[in-house]
């Protein structure tokens, strides 16, 4: 056991996550509609890696960020064995001058 270990059943945050400031709160909400109304006008505008992050973002807040599986599922194949193969694939069909 290292120096810094907690002792068991021992909380590391004995106080738990502190308050949200009430206030903070209300004024974040109430400035809501404009985020999101700018987040749509960056969504909307010419530079493609905001315009990702913002349709990330308003589809994470209404929807829901993904589920991720913390299971092995055996029919399926991981993600990043999937994402490995295209590299690959696409490294492969690369013609040589082009490698970087």
């Amino acid at each position: 056991m290292t120096a810094t270990a907690f002792k068991p059943g021992q909380s590391g945050n004995p106080s738990g996550r502190p308050p949200v400031d009430f206030e903070v709160r209300q004024l974040a909400r109430e400035y809501g509609q404009e985020a999101i109304e700018n987040l749509v006008a960056i969504m909307r505008g010419d530079n493609p890696a905001l315009a990702k992050a913002a349709s990330e973002a308003l589809l994470d807040r209404g929807y829901g960020k993904p589920v991720q599986s913390v299971g092995a599922d055996p029919d399926s194949v991981p993600v990043q064995a999937i994402t490995l193969q295209l590299v690959a694939m696409t490294a492969d069909s690369e013609p040589e001058g082009d490698r970087g």
